[in-house]
């Protein structure tokens, strides 16, 4: 939308209306969509009304649900009459005027719920005995706090915890009830006036700005293509009957240090990928489009990958399921030097790499988050692969990863030899 002004003065109003569209820019009421019924179909059901048809039938003949016309029938009849006489006209100015557009928001007519939503969402902590915990003193910046940084302590209730828990503490007052939409909006839309914009730092991930749900849901690189999304990988994986199908990840450190990962869906078997910085890291300003010297950048991950399975049998290596990560973005490559078949997970959902994810937090007994992984040689990692992988596990039946492993190719091999004999 044009607005007339300035990219400046437009991320100004952007993030001064928490990421929503400003109200005064929105037009008074929204043009009808056909989820509202036209004038016309107004005028059609006041001649089937006149003409005596029930509300069915009119439903059956305007396409529309039962519901619909009979909401219709009793909210914007013209009553005037001292009866519910039906006019296109009078049911058109009804509607128009309930969708007339920024409405008085409920939390801020009804100071009884607008205090019980503050109190619930930014209430002070209190301890059992009845005192008040203070907590650490955070000034609010209008913006969301950094990893590794103090927040400010409330009572820090959800906006959808707030609006269950109406039902329960008031059932006979309806006054009470406001939805957890609601909430978010007095905390994020400019202009409806009824909670402070500072209380978004209460909320569990503090964001200054609203990022809707189905933003996150549309996101994804550019290189994770349809055909290579994990709800196109074969049954066969997800069964974990056959093995050769790994799951992927990087574990982060300091200094944007990482060691990736690897593990055998069936068997557990973990492989660590050594990731070195490359010379001039931290000494050299990073350049633009330049090579990723961290050591986990695109190529650096790829050959990485490549090393560790071309030691592997070729039925040991038949799939990888990793995340977007941009340290993928080379993985036609892993087709073509080790013949692996990549997919990629959906975005933000970690579960679908639920053995590899499991695995992490088992490293992280041995890289703890906040350290510098670099300082660990390749040896190092090995023998920490190795210590998992010699690790008896409850879901292979106590037996451990390498044993597990050592059983599979055995088996090749016997199946081998008696086929050829």
């Amino acid at each position: 939308m044009d607005a007339g002004v300035s990219p400046a003065v437009g991320a100004r109003w952007f993030r001064e209306a928490g990421g929503m569209p400003p109200s005064h820019l929105a037009p008074p009421s929204k043009p009808p969509s056909g989820r509202y019924l036209s004038f016309a179909e107004r005028e059609e059901l006041a001649i089937f009304r006149a003409q005596g048809h029930g509300v069915r039938e009119i439903a059956r003949r305007l396409g529309r649900a039962p519901s619909t016309i009979s909401r219709e029938l009793q909210r914007n009849a013209a009553t005037r009459s001292g009866g519910f006489e039906y006019r296109a006209t009078t049911a058109q100015w009804h509607a128009d005027r309930s969708a007339r557009r920024p409405k008085r928001a409920k939390l801020a007519m009804n100071e009884t719920l607008r205090t019980y939503v503050q109190d619930r969402l930014a209430g002070r902590v209190v301890a059992p005995d009845g005192s008040e915990v203070a907590g650490p003193d955070v000034p609010w910046t209008g913006r969301r706090r950094g990893p590794r940084k103090a927040r400010r302590w409330a009572r820090a209730w959800s906006p959808q915890q707030i609006s269950e828990r109406l039902r329960i503490d008031f059932p006979d007052d309806e006054s009470m009830r406001i939805s957890h939409e609601a909430i978010y909006q007095a905390l994020y839309v400019q202009g409806r006036g009824a909670l402070r914009r500072e209380l978004t730092a209460c909320l569990r991930t503090g964001r200054a700005l609203r990022v809707p749900r189905e933003r996150t849901r549309r996101r994804g690189k550019s290189f994770v293509t349809p055909e290579i999304r994990i709800s196109q990988r074969p049954p066969e994986i997800a069964d974990r009957t056959v093995p050769g199908h790994w799951e992927g990840d990087l574990i982060l450190g300091l200094k944007s240090s990482a060691i990736g990962t690897l593990v055998e869906r069936t068997t557990r078997f973990t492989l660590l990928l050594h990731l070195p910085p490359m010379p001039g890291h931290g000494q050299e300003s990073r350049m633009k489009d330049g090579p990723a010297l961290a050591g986990h950048g695109a190529e650096a991950v790829q050959d990485a990958i490549t090393r560790a399975m071309i030691a592997l049998p070729e039925h040991l290596r038949r799939s990888l399921t990793w995340d977007q990560g941009a340290e993928m973005a080379q993985h036609a490559r892993l087709r073509i030097d080790p013949g692996l078949t990549v997919y990629f997970c959906d975005p933000h959902s970690p579960w679908q790499r639920g053995t590899n994810e499991n695995t992490n937090g088992l490293l992280r007994q041995y890289f703890p988050r906040g350290t510098d992984l670099s300082k660990h040689s390749a040896r190092d990692l090995t023998a920490v692969a190795h210590a998992l992988n010699t690790r008896p596990r409850k879901t292979l039946g106590w037996k451990t990863p390498a044993e597990a492993l050592d059983q599979f190719l055995s088996s090749t091999f016997n199946r081998g030899v008696a086929t050829t004999t």
